[in-house]
């Protein structure tokens, strides 16, 4: 019985992407299966579950690093996604109010 290794490698997706349509902008996407949806505050949960975890110290030290990583790219998904629904809400040609 041979074992095959198989990496598959996820990259961060286009702006696009993160609203919903396609790259081609042609329509919006469609879930693959039913009952497989990860929304936006499902990964805020996470981003949670792995503070606090991290906090109680479920990690070990070597462990850190990995965690540290996702982590990160997983708070700048969210802010790209928080970026783009305000953009989406606010009328064009108007600016948002700076916070004094």
């Amino acid at each position: 019985m041979t074992d095959t290794n198989q990496t598959k490698t996820v990259t961060t997706p286009t702006k696009d992407e993160v609203v919903g349509k396609d790259v081609a902008g042609m329509a919006p996407k469609v879930q693959a299966g039913a009952g497989a949806e990860l929304t936006v505050q499902d990964l805020n949960v996470l981003k949670q579950i792995i503070d606090v975890s991290s906090q109680r110290g479920a990690f070990k030290a070597n462990e850190m690093a990995m965690v540290g990583a996702t982590y990160n790219k997983l708070e700048a998904f969210l802010k790209i996604v928080e970026q783009s629904q305000k953009d989406a809400n606010s009328p064009e040609g108007e600016k948002p109010a700076e916070a004094k």
